[in-house]
């Protein structure tokens, strides 16, 4: 229970679903592509390390719940034959699943490290845990400078429900083209048209595009993740009015302006944290998304701050703001339900991160001690008010701006009780992240 006061209003689980030895103790996932197939989700990744050993063929995972992760196994034995020719690769990226008709069509990748000599094939199969069948290329492309990089391959349905792949990263930066549902591949066989990109001052450091459309706001959300997976990668949005924009951050800077400084264009949501003394998170990113019959949620993996070195599976809870931007809680999800909250639930000390978009290396938070009547601590240049429902305004004098927050309630796994946490944005697209302090009850 988070306050003894009032339990009912706050029983947050139906059932003892957490579980310290369990629970988030998913490794070795890089990439993670979530699917829902009829009642149980599915997670596909790129090749990484199981029991010590890197085998070639695309890990796949399946839950009924999100949080407890069961392992199926590899879709292929070894790397298809015509990308290994292509590419020399060693192991299978950035897996994305669909399913056109009654068939599943799985999309991979594979590439020479450190290079644009790249392949995307597809396989397919009448069932969501295989056999999977290789029917080859999709797109590749050659070693080269200022050409597409055919990695990181997704899926993404129109709001006439056609497909197109948007695919791409470092060197050519990120494109679309649309796709033939009869076969799974590329109407035309060509490059697509380019969506985001980056300048070469930060060698384009962009990857894993996502698209989503959202049929209640029509409109479409590219995903993508900013430099280096090893320790700054980040999470950035942009939006459309059509699936081949042009994409818009929220300064309304569009994705492919390389004229500006390469930091300044997408809307930061994500990057590495850690709340207080405990170990938090470097390097989130490469994203996919689920909606799941109207509530959204993003998977993508992260670095574990001691080693820097697994890939952990994280999942969590995308919440919308009222001017139609998307936002991620800063907990992973644990089962827990929207609830309507009280102006004093907001009152106790919180943890607060700010999201430097400039600044992509870990974050920690400050202390923030939320006082009734809209103090903030001893500070007369912050207060915080209740707008209305979860949302809440803080201002922040040294920020010269108001963020609006709205709250949750959330799992606090770093301390293991259940708390607070809220995410929210000021009117230039900086992200406030925060969880509130309710003690450690391990």
């Amino acid at each position: 229970m988070i306050y003894p006061r009032e339990p009912a209003r706050y029983n947050l689980y139906d059932k003892a679903v957490i579980n310290k030895e369990e629970l988030w103790t998913v490794h070795n996932v890089h990439d993670p592509a979530l699917f829902k197939d009829g009642d149980m989700y599915y997670v596909f990744s790129t090749d990484a390390k199981v029991d010590g050993e890197a085998k070639g063929g695309i890990q796949i995972r399946k839950s009924k719940d999100l949080i407890n992760w069961e392992w199926v196994g590899h879709a292929f034995e070894q790397i298809p034959q015509q990308a290994y020719e292509w590419t020399g690769a060693k192991g299978l990226w950035a897996p994305d699943v669909v399913k056109y008709g009654d068939r599943y069509f799985l999309y991979y990748a594979a590439s020479q490290f450190g290079t644009n000599q790249s392949f995307i094939g597809v396989a397919t199969s009448n069932q969501i845990e295989g056999p999977w069948i290789d029917q080859g290329e999709v797109f590749k492309t050659s070693h080269g400078k200022d050409i597409p990089n055919a990695i990181d391959p997704n899926i993404t349905f129109d709001e006439f429900g056609t497909p197109w792949m948007v695919y791409g990263s470092f060197f050519g930066g990120i494109y679309l083209s649309k796709i033939d549902a009869s076969t799974g591949k590329l109407l035309s066989q060509n490059e697509g048209k380019l969506i985001a990109k980056r300048h070469a001052d930060v060698e384009g450091a962009i990857e894993g595009p996502y698209i989503i459309y959202h049929p209640k706001l029509k409109r479409y959300y590219l995903f993508v993740s900013y430099d280096s997976l090893f320790n700054t990668y980040n999470i950035r949005v942009a939006r459309a009015d059509y699936i081949e924009g042009p994409y818009y951050d929220i300064q309304g800077n569009v994705m492919t302006n390389v004229e500006i400084e390469p930091n300044d264009v997408g809307m930061k949501i994500l990057g590495g944290y850690k709340f207080g003394k405990k170990e938090g998170w470097i390097a989130p990113g490469h994203n996919s998304i689920l909606n799941d019959n109207g509530e959204y949620f993003i998977c993508h993996h992260a670095r574990g701050e001691r080693t820097g070195r697994h890939h952990a599976l994280h999942i969590r809870r995308i919440i919308w703001t009222e001017d139609e931007w998307p936002l991620i809680s800063p907990e992973l999800y644990a089962g827990e339900q929207e609830q309507p909250l009280l102006p004093c639930d907001f009152e106790g000390t919180w943890e607060v991160l700010l999201l430097n978009r400039h600044e992509n290396n870990q974050v920690h938070s400050e202390p923030y001690n939320m006082l009734p009547g809209g103090i903030i601590g001893n500070d007369v240049d912050r207060h915080w008010e209740h707008l209305k429902g979860n949302v809440f305004n803080l201002f922040i004098s040294k920020f010269k701006s108001i963020f609006e927050v709205i709250a949750i309630a959330a799992w606090d796994r770093e301390n293991w009780n259940p708390t607070l946490v809220f995410t929210g944005k000021n009117k230039q697209g900086e992200v406030m992240l925060a969880k509130k302090n309710n003690g450690a009850k391990v």
